[in-house]
């Protein structure tokens, strides 16, 4: 029995919808035939030419990342563009990408909660529930909220995330001292949803991202900001998915290597 691209489509539909990405993503298979069978699957955050090439020397002919390699439609397709490299470098060795982004994201059990579960935060809400039906799980959104049983301050805070996320270095708002006893995480770019966590009472925000007006405004507003990056908020709990994504392929039958990128890292360096 061979694994084929449609079956991991399925299998990955089934746990995050397509549906619940946001409008302006796109998700799926990016490139690739779904009647092709998978030899072994590389796991990354971003389709980088290094990832590409890790792929071909490790012969992975299927690439999941979490960010979309098509994120707006391309004019051309050439080697004038980086875009343009990476499609021409994936079609000459007939490697497929798939992305779950947003939808991942969101869903139960998703990047969202798994940052979450990796902070030891409990009992926790969504900040943003517009995508979800009436039918839909009603923890499916973008952004978590979670009131705390004990206070901590800004500095125990940012210790936490430090820690947890296996964070170097991180960029914080607001008084030290400054007590915490509602807090939102929003992994990757978060800053579109801070009015959202604001109105749900957050007093502290952990996020990646953000920019200077914005941290600027919150803080004025008593809310302290934690960028901890958006490559350290989503990382781990991709690492996490990665070694469940593995069981549920065994699971199903299937001897396929499952493999985390070693070249995908994160583009900042720090001083």
């Amino acid at each position: 029995m061979s694994l084929r691209v449609r079956d991991i489509n399925k299998l990955i539909e089934q746990y995050a919808p397509s549906k619940f990405k946001e409008d302006y993503d796109n998700v799926g298979l990016m490139l690739g035939d779904m009647e092709c069978e998978v030899t072994s699957i590389l796991v990354a955050l971003d389709c980088t030419l290094e990832v590409i090439n890790e792929a071909r020397e490790k012969k992975c002919n299927f690439i999941l990342t979490h960010h979309p390699l098509l994120f707006k439609k391309p004019l051309n397709i050439t080697k004038s563009t980086l875009l343009g490299k990476k499609i021409i470098e994936l079609i000459k060795n007939d490697i497929n990408v798939y992305s779950s982004h947003t939808n991942l994201d969101s869903v139960k059990g998703g990047i969202n909660d798994t940052i979450m579960q990796l902070l030891n935060f409990q009992d926790y809400n969504t900040i943003d529930l517009s995508k979800r039906n009436e039918e839909d799980d009603k923890v499916t959104g973008i952004g978590r909220i979670a009131k705390l049983k004990e206070a901590v301050t800004v500095d125990e805070m940012c210790s936490r995330v430090k820690k947890c996320l296996n964070v170097p270095f991180l960029r914080y708002s607001g008084d030290e001292n400054k007590i915490i006893k509602k807090v939102a995480v929003i992994n990757g770019s978060g800053q579109s949803y801070f009015n959202e966590a604001k109105k749900l009472g957050a007093d502290c925000i952990i996020t990646g991202d953000t920019t200077y007006h914005y941290v600027s405004d919150f803080k004025e507003e008593n809310i302290a900001v934690i960028d901890a990056g958006h490559f350290d908020t989503e990382w781990p709990a991709v690492l996490v998915l990665a070694k469940q994504f593995k069981n549920k392929i065994e699971t199903m039958g299937y001897k396929n290597s499952v493999l985390i990128s070693e070249s995908n890292k994160n583009p900042y360096k720090y001083k």
